[in-house]
């Protein structure tokens, strides 16, 4: 049996997708991408997506966590970590319909959340790739920011989710 190195990635069946941070004897600490750190056994059943050598040399803390949130960042889709506001925490949203025969529909403000970060997220990418387009004009890339600040400014509703102001959606401002 060949010991992983620190760095390389596995998927395990109960904590999915992690990267190998430190190895002893008998252990693998593996920080899963949606279960945070574990321990596991070295004998564990799980795959690896990509071996990394066991090396002599030893690797700093600060490489480990660099080479962590690269990582993360390559394979999740959130850019960024957003906490939901205290209050809302295991909270759920109803839609009731205006038909009174029609059943409310339930969901888990957290998965809500999650949707509304990733919509988020994926507008910001969007302005990166706007604002770096060598095939837009000057004039394009101010007009497509337009359309995206009003965007932005359209959820702005969801702004009570965040714990963090800085995590708000902010569009046009009033003059």
């Amino acid at each position: 049996m060949k010991i992983l190195g620190i760095g390389s990635r596995i998927h395990h069946k109960e904590y999915g997708k992690g990267v190998v941070t430190n190895v002893t004897s008998s252990l693998y600490w593996v920080t899963f991408i949606d279960a945070g750190l574990e321990t596991i056994s070295i004998d564990a059943n799980f795959k690896v997506i990509e071996a990394v050598e066991d090396e002599v040399d030893s690797i700093s803390f600060s490489e480990v966590e660099q080479s962590l949130v690269s990582i993360l960042r390559k394979w999740s889709d959130a850019s960024s970590v957003s906490p939901i506001a205290d209050k809302w925490k295991k909270g759920t949203l109803i839609l009731q319909p205006g038909d009174i025969n029609l059943a409310n529909k339930e969901i888990p403000i957290a998965t809500f959340f999650h949707k509304i970060v990733m919509v988020r997220d994926r507008i910001r990418v969007m302005e990166q790739k706007i604002n770096s387009s060598k095939n837009l004009d000057d004039q394009e890339k101010v007009d497509l920011q337009q359309y995206l600040t009003r965007i932005y400014g359209s959820l702005t509703t969801f702004n009570v989710l965040f714990n963090n102001k800085s995590d708000h959606f902010v569009g046009d401002k009033s003059k």
